[in-house]
């Protein structure tokens, strides 16, 4: 299939062009199989060609013309909970059977998934995120492409202890990360500060000691994964810049010297800002402490992501949706709130684009180059215009098939 007369927005740059997708056929049995607009050597459902070499059809091949409307790769969300579905309090979920767990996060990954984000970092909750990869994976279940953890590591009674892997001390946080790869977690998060929906837990306090800390970080390379802290005070982020975190969640209090380690050694912010956003405009029905702390945090969180972005710092978009009255499938506003408070249109929806994907480590996501996966958005218009039309895209392409939306039935 050819899209054609159409913008290509690709690595923060616009152009106007084509792209051919191999798109894949179902086999009576249902599995997928090369299509005939592909090449023998390919695989179904990537990205062939871009730009001229994309402009000639072959044979029967479908051709598609969209004036007016940009192409762009689907967007990457490095931060989710699909085990979440944006209720006041995260304790409403804490009783649910395994079972039910798995149904609320099918639901939330099919939501996900129509909204136009076609790959996520999920960021666990007990050990179903990696069950529900594997059947995405195998077509069971509709859902983005993803990066599974299984249980976050927090100090015993430290934020998302609900769900997570309480530790204490820097042995058992070893023994904690094991147990998390070996149940199929591709990821570690932990936290090294408290958080604004567990009660008790102060956001701004560093909650693990720095043994805890680099033993956790230590573990997870030792175990081939990257290791992404949840921490929203400065001292928090300085100390795991320091025993050499991957990615840093949240980043609500940065302070000069928190901004020069992230771009010294390169670590990437995942900021998040759509969490705070909703909790405040939801106050009287919030829990009372949620609600306080996020006042607290709310304008300081946007200073620290301009300054973030002013300086430099690598950053990935990031959501946190499933947190309270953060509903799946509203993804794409984060774009709109990096593009308001610090990055230009282009650089947010690059961040949570090539980025993102580059951050979490969802290879063949996240461009148009070709080879990639054929996960793609439709738009009418101008996103570098007008990010706004990201949130509802004409159409949401997962491996070159049409899975929300629709397109011109072409020649």
């Amino acid at each position: 299939m050819i899209l054609r007369d159409v913008l290509l927005f690709d690595r923060g740059e616009l152009r106007e062009g084509s792209i051919r997708v191999d798109v894949p056929e179902l086999s009576p049995e249902g599995s997928q199989t090369a299509s005939s607009d592909g090449d023998a050597d390919t695989d179904p459902g990537t990205i062939l060609a871009v730009g001229d070499a994309a402009s000639d059809a072959d044979g029967d091949e479908r051709v598609v013309s969209l004036p007016g409307r940009t192409v762009l790769p689907g967007l990457v969300d490095a931060h989710v909970h699909f085990s979440l579905s944006g209720e006041a309090s995260v304790e409403d979920v804490v009783d649910m059977s395994d079972a039910e767990l798995a149904l609320v996060e099918a639901r939330n990954a099919r939501k996900t998934l129509e909204s136009g984000v076609t790959g996520v970092r999920a960021m666990g909750a007990r050990d179903v995120d990696p069950t529900l990869k594997r059947t995405v994976d195998a077509g069971y279940v509709p859902g983005p492409r993803m990066v599974a953890n299984c249980r976050s590591i927090t100090i015993t009674g430290g934020h998302g202890h609900h769900l997570g892997r309480e530790i204490d001390g820097p042995a058992d946080a070893r023994k904690a990360v094991r147990e998390q790869v070996k149940q199929g977690a591709e990821f570690i998060k932990f936290m090294t500060t408290g958080g604004v929906t567990t009660p008790g837990s102060d956001p701004n306090a560093v909650a693990m000691t720095d043994e805890e800390l680099h033993a956790v970080v230590d573990e997870a390379h030792r175990r081939g994964v990257h290791a992404a802290t949840h921490a929203h005070g400065g001292e928090g982020v300085k100390t795991a810049v320091a025993a050499g975190v991957d990615t840093v969640e949240h980043g609500t209090f940065l302070d000069d010297e928190a901004v020069e380690m992230l771009v010294r050694e390169d670590v990437t912010l995942v900021p998040t800002l759509s969490a705070p956003y909703h909790i405040i405009r939801n106050t009287e029905i919030a829990t009372e402490e949620s609600a306080r702390k996020t006042r607290d945090v709310y304008e300081r969180h946007i200073d620290s992501f301009r300054r973030a972005a002013e300086a430099g710092v690598r950053i990935a978009g990031g959501t946190d949706a499933g947190t309270p009255f953060n509903a799946h499938g509203s993804n794409a506003t984060e774009i709109s709130f990096m593009a308001e408070y610090g990055m230009t249109e282009s650089e947010a929806i690059r961040a949570m684009t090539e980025t993102a994907a580059e951050t979490v480590g969802l290879e063949g996501s996240g461009t148009l180059e070709p080879g990639t996966h054929a996960d793609l958005l439709v738009v009418d218009g101008d996103p570098t215009e007008d990010v706004t039309l990201l949130n509802n895209p004409e159409a949401v392409l997962k491996g070159g098939e049409v899975v929300a939306g629709s397109l011109p039935d072409g020649k």
